[in-house]
């Protein structure tokens, strides 16, 4: 009898110690300022009926932010991507790119706009933190991919005052700007173009962020001697725990301290652990590269059906995904190699981003109680969650 009884004293012990780390967790969510840097939310609504009000199921499709799921989340402030995948190097392509960076600029305003009880648009750290005090989710806007500026650097100064506050130089493929961490043909500048300098230079003098997020090691580097102000990397991860080139080594990361920036953890599983994927889901995916090789000069009809596609193809063979506790481990190394005010969260959600237990924006609140489990401190919390982010965005708006 008395086995049994201590027995059960001891499962209730432990019961009650795991109910108040998800207490203490919760409340700790709840307090601090939330915010995710990088997602491609508007991928979603651009010229298409979804509703950022209405609640979506992320498993069918259907996205993976959108208000109802941020407020269960308690997510508190955004960055919604208007990215532009890389076309052609030329006038013309540029000029589309220009067109295309204006429209989905307009539909964020118009979803957003239509939702206005809720959510705003916001421009600057102050006006996310007043916006959380009124119970409503800030909207920021970053550029994904600097293609559309072209060769006008007049261009950054439109889109600043559009209300973009970061622009992640490249993407997946060489621009004018810079080179990508993952062309296949390789380096062209060795970093920075001479033009790529320059938009250093005026994103520096308007107090636009920089984000080396994608870009190739050189690049990163190039950056980080030339501009005044930190930077970030809106969604990357730790290279030392995942071997991709998208994730920065110790060496970035000692660096990217010294100038004062933010390496914002991301969750896409492929930057976070590797893992074995269904030979199925290879299979569909590089069918729809095969069928959808003229994505740069797609009409708006065929962009939106192919965007619907590859969509499906998570649900039709989903990915394996790394664990909460797999991306919290880039954590620790990061602030183990950088220091705790040196790292943020950037899911990436709608451009890949997830996890196992952090599928959406609805399950955010298990990285705060993967943190808690391990020791973190409600201000170490905070700074994680938003606060280091927020400490360059004022710096760097700082004229």
């Amino acid at each position: 009898m008395y086995k049994i009884f201590s027995l059960l004293l001891l499962l209730a012990t432990f019961s009650a110690g795991s109910q108040n780390i998800e207490q203490k967790a919760a409340e700790i969510h709840n307090k601090v300022f939330t915010l995710d840097s990088h997602t491609d939310t508007p991928l979603k609504f651009y010229k298409s009926d979804f509703d950022i009000g209405e609640k979506h199921d992320g498993h069918k499709g259907q996205g993976k932010i959108d208000i109802p799921r941020m407020e269960e989340g308690g997510l508190d402030a955004v960055f919604f991507a208007v990215f532009i995948g890389q076309g052609n190097r030329d006038s013309a392509g540029h000029k589309k790119a220009y067109v295309k960076a204006e429209q989905i600029f307009d539909a964020v305003y118009e979803t957003v706009e239509k939702n206005q009880d809720k959510a705003e648009i916001a421009t600057s750290p102050e006006q996310g933190y007043h916006l959380e005090k009124q119970g409503k989710r800030a909207i920021y806007l970053g550029i994904e991919n600097g293609y559309p500026i072209g060769h006008d650097l007049d261009n950054i100064n439109h889109f600043y005052n559009r209300g973009a506050r970061y622009i992640t130089l490249v993407h997946s493929h060489n621009n004018d700007i810079a080179d990508s961490s993952t062309d296949k043909v390789g380096p062209e500048y060795n970093g920075l173009s001479e033009f790529g300098e320059a938009v250093v230079k005026r994103m520096n003098e308007i107090g636009m962020i920089i984000d080396v997020s994608h870009a190739s090691d050189s690049a990163f580097y190039d950056v980080l001697a030339l501009s005044t102000k930190p930077v970030i990397a809106s969604h990357s991860c730790a290279r030392a725990l995942c071997d991709n080139p998208r994730n920065l080594t110790d060496d970035m990361l000692k660096a990217l301290a010294e100038n004062g920036g933010v390496i914002q953890m991301c969750i896409l599983s492929d930057y976070v652990k590797e893992l074995e994927q269904n030979p199925e889901r290879i299979k569909a995916q590089q069918e729809f590269r095969n069928k959808h090789t003229n994505w740069a000069n797609y009409s708006e009809e065929e962009r939106k059906k192919g965007l619907k596609e590859w969509y499906q193809l998570d649900v039709d063979y989903p990915a394996n995904l790394a664990t909460v506790a797999d991306a919290v481990d880039h954590i620790d190394h990061i602030v183990k190699i950088a220091g705790i005010d040196h790292v943020g969260i950037g899911t990436d959600f709608d451009g890949g981003g997830g996890l196992k237990d952090c599928y959406d924006a609805s399950e955010l609140g298990n990285i705060t109680l993967e943190l808690v489990k391990r020791g973190y401190s409600e201000e170490d919390i905070r700074k994680i969650w938003g606060g280091n982010f927020m400490r360059v965005f004022r710096e760097v708006a700082e004229k």
